[in-house]
Protein backbone atom coordinates (compact mmCIF):
# COMPACT_ATOMS: atom_id res chain seq x y z
CA UNK A 1 0.00 0.00 0.00
CA UNK A 2 1.36 3.52 -1.15
CA UNK A 3 0.12 7.11 -0.52
CA UNK A 4 -0.30 9.57 -3.14
CA UNK A 5 0.34 13.31 -3.29
CA UNK A 6 -3.17 15.01 -4.01
CA UNK A 7 -1.66 18.64 -4.37
CA UNK A 8 0.24 20.42 -2.45
CA UNK A 9 -1.00 23.44 -0.14
CA UNK A 10 0.73 26.77 0.12
CA UNK A 11 -0.35 28.80 3.33
CA UNK A 12 -0.90 32.52 1.48
CA UNK A 13 -1.81 35.88 2.68
CA UNK A 14 -3.61 36.31 -0.29
CA UNK A 15 -4.30 32.81 -1.72
CA UNK A 16 -6.35 34.67 -5.40
CA UNK A 17 -2.75 36.10 -6.15
CA UNK A 18 -0.25 33.90 -4.97
CA UNK A 19 -2.70 31.37 -7.49
CA UNK A 20 -2.64 33.75 -9.98
CA UNK A 21 1.84 33.93 -10.01
CA UNK A 22 2.12 30.44 -9.79
CA UNK A 23 -0.18 29.44 -12.41
CA UNK A 24 1.78 31.76 -14.58
CA UNK A 25 5.28 30.99 -13.60
CA UNK A 26 3.88 27.14 -14.35
CA UNK A 27 1.26 27.30 -16.66
CA UNK A 28 -1.28 25.48 -14.23
CA UNK A 29 -5.17 26.43 -14.65
CA UNK A 30 -8.11 26.92 -12.33
CA UNK A 31 -11.05 24.36 -12.83
CA UNK A 32 -13.65 26.57 -15.07
CA UNK A 33 -16.35 25.15 -13.70
CA UNK A 34 -15.02 26.61 -10.15
CA UNK A 35 -12.98 29.24 -11.04
CA UNK A 36 -10.69 30.83 -8.41
CA UNK A 37 -11.70 34.35 -7.96
CA UNK A 38 -10.01 37.44 -5.32
CA UNK A 39 -11.45 37.27 -1.66
CA UNK A 40 -11.55 33.21 -1.46
CA UNK A 41 -9.97 31.92 1.19
CA UNK A 42 -8.99 28.62 -1.21
CA UNK A 43 -7.66 28.81 -4.81
CA UNK A 44 -6.39 25.48 -6.26
CA UNK A 45 -4.89 25.54 -9.76
CA UNK A 46 -4.00 22.56 -11.64
CA UNK A 47 -1.37 20.99 -14.20
CA UNK A 48 -2.31 20.95 -17.82
CA UNK A 49 -2.77 17.22 -17.74
CA UNK A 50 -4.43 17.37 -14.05
CA UNK A 51 -2.06 15.64 -12.41
CA UNK A 52 -0.07 18.40 -10.32
CA UNK A 53 -2.48 20.53 -8.15
CA UNK A 54 -1.43 23.30 -6.43
CA UNK A 55 -3.72 24.69 -2.77
CA UNK A 56 -3.21 28.16 -1.89
CA UNK A 57 -5.32 28.72 1.63
CA UNK A 58 -5.15 32.09 3.01
CA UNK A 59 -4.24 32.61 6.88
CA UNK A 60 -3.62 35.86 9.27
CA UNK A 61 0.13 35.36 9.89
CA UNK A 62 2.85 35.96 7.29
CA UNK A 63 6.06 33.66 6.42
CA UNK A 64 8.40 34.16 8.98
CA UNK A 65 11.04 31.63 8.86
CA UNK A 66 12.67 29.70 5.22
CA UNK A 67 10.45 27.10 4.01
CA UNK A 68 11.16 23.55 5.14
CA UNK A 69 10.03 22.62 1.76
CA UNK A 70 10.34 24.20 -1.30
CA UNK A 71 9.92 23.67 -4.88
CA UNK A 72 12.99 23.11 -7.43
CA UNK A 73 11.95 24.60 -11.13
CA UNK A 74 13.52 23.81 -14.68
CA UNK A 75 12.53 25.90 -17.50
CA UNK A 76 10.39 23.50 -19.97
CA UNK A 77 12.15 25.31 -22.98
CA UNK A 78 15.06 27.88 -23.14
CA UNK A 79 17.43 28.54 -20.16
CA UNK A 80 17.59 28.71 -16.77
CA UNK A 81 18.47 32.37 -17.26
CA UNK A 82 16.09 33.43 -19.95
CA UNK A 83 13.73 31.70 -17.20
CA UNK A 84 15.07 33.73 -14.61
CA UNK A 85 14.18 36.73 -16.49
CA UNK A 86 11.09 35.76 -17.06
CA UNK A 87 10.12 34.67 -12.91
CA UNK A 88 11.21 38.19 -12.45
CA UNK A 89 9.23 39.86 -14.48
CA UNK A 90 6.06 38.04 -12.90
CA UNK A 91 6.70 39.11 -9.34
CA UNK A 92 9.51 36.75 -8.37
CA UNK A 93 12.52 38.49 -6.03
CA UNK A 94 16.16 37.01 -6.18
CA UNK A 95 17.37 35.85 -2.40
CA UNK A 96 20.54 34.24 -3.73
CA UNK A 97 22.29 33.71 -6.54
CA UNK A 98 24.48 30.33 -6.55
CA UNK A 99 25.44 29.81 -10.46
CA UNK A 100 28.88 29.24 -11.24
CA UNK A 101 31.20 30.34 -13.77
CA UNK A 102 31.12 26.74 -15.48
CA UNK A 103 27.37 27.29 -16.03
CA UNK A 104 25.95 24.72 -13.53
CA UNK A 105 24.18 26.08 -9.74
CA UNK A 106 20.92 27.78 -9.57
CA UNK A 107 19.18 30.66 -8.34
CA UNK A 108 17.34 30.70 -5.05
CA UNK A 109 13.75 32.97 -5.42
CA UNK A 110 11.23 34.03 -3.37
CA UNK A 111 7.51 34.55 -4.93
CA UNK A 112 5.28 37.72 -3.96
CA UNK A 113 4.74 36.51 -0.48
CA UNK A 114 8.79 35.29 0.56
CA UNK A 115 8.18 31.48 -0.14
CA UNK A 116 11.69 30.31 -1.41
CA UNK A 117 11.94 28.36 -4.60
CA UNK A 118 15.07 27.46 -6.73
CA UNK A 119 15.61 27.72 -10.64
CA UNK A 120 17.73 25.33 -11.94
CA UNK A 121 19.44 24.64 -15.45
CA UNK A 122 17.29 23.12 -18.16
CA UNK A 123 17.73 19.42 -18.95
CA UNK A 124 19.62 20.76 -22.50
CA UNK A 125 22.06 22.38 -20.23
CA UNK A 126 23.15 19.79 -17.77
CA UNK A 127 22.92 17.55 -21.35
CA UNK A 128 25.98 20.11 -22.82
Amino acid sequence: MTSLISHTTFDSIDAFAQSVFWGEVLDFHEDPEAPNRAGEVECLIFSADGTQRLLFIEVSNAKQLKNRVHLDLKPAQGTRDEELVRLLALGAREVEDLRNADGTGWVVLADPEGNEFCILRSDAERQS
